[in-house]
């Protein structure tokens, strides 16, 4: 909401974020999406002018749920992860990602970095597809840890996840992601991926983060923005730490394997038979 009402411009964020405070309070965390208080909590933030396109996915029925990344194009542990060389407010999103099968049923977990623009979103919901989905603006990793005895649903609904990052200037910023204190069930989210949407192969979930980048970096209530060198860091005991390095999208690896590859490769192997 920040972001939307300044526009994308990180200079007034500062200032709005203390009026958004002090009128929705913490109270809105233990609110349940879509339920009866949900909606009356709405009704009173738009009677004081306060609609949002991003209160509607926060507490509304209907979760936020787009596509990130074509297949394939995801960079993994250790790679270059972009962001676009005409942004200049941005941040890491640190999420536990969760790998679901075509029958929708989840199958494992990873760490994820869903790279947000935050001057291109907040300008305009229509510049969400350029704002998210950029060469290596999505990372995974650093492995899937499947399902079983010892690692649970339980677990990703409980983990903690630490967001380090270290400039090439110094400077250093520590956050937290709680899972235990977002508002939608991992469950949830995947039922709403795909109530009207089909995914033959499966697809990867990204289940939403708390962390909001709030530090000032270089100048006094403008907040967080990256720097190329900075060196991400997303970890949590039972899904071990994804770490990438930031650059530009234009200067990161290019995107060049795709499905054709893909099938080229596996056929030159004699795995198609």
């Amino acid at each position: 909401m920040i972001e939307e009402r300044a526009r994308g411009d990180a200079d007034k964020a500062s200032e709005i974020r203390g009026d958004l405070e002090a009128k929705v309070g913490s109270g809105i965390r233990s609110v349940v999406p879509g339920s009866a208080e949900a909606a009356s909590l709405k009704a009173a933030l738009i009677d004081a002018g306060m609609w949002s396109q991003y209160l509607e996915v926060a507490i509304g029925p209907d979760a936020e749920v787009f596509t990130k990344a074509p297949v394939l194009s995801v960079v993994g542990w250790g790679d270059d992860i972009g962001i676009r060389s005409d942004s200049d407010w941005n941040n890491p999103e640190p999420e536990v990602v969760l790998i679901v099968d075509s029958k929708g049923t989840p199958r494992g977990a990873t760490l994820g970095n869903d790279v947000n623009l935050r001057d291109f979103e907040g300008r305009s919901a229509l510049l969400l597809g350029k704002a998210k989905d950029n060469n290596a603006s999505t990372a995974l990793g650093p492995f899937i840890r499947l399902f079983d005895a010892s690692f649970t649903m339980d677990d990703v609904r409980s983990a903690v996840v630490d967001l380090t990052i270290d400039g090439p200037e110094g400077y250093k910023l520590i956050g937290t992601n709680k899972m235990s204190e977002i508002s939608r069930d991992p469950t949830d989210l995947v039922r709403q991926a795909l109530s009207e949407h089909q995914y033959p192969d499966g697809f990867a979930l990204f289940l939403g983060t708390l962390f909001a980048p709030v530090q000032d970096r270089d100048h006094p209530g403008r907040g967080f923005t990256h720097k190329e060198g900075d060196v991400v860091r997303i970890a949590t005991p039972k899904l071990g730490a994804l770490v990438n390095r930031v650059t530009t999208s234009k200067a990161a690896a290019p995107w060049e394997f795709g499905i054709r590859d893909l099938m080229r490769n596996l056929a030159a192997r004699g795995l198609l038979a």
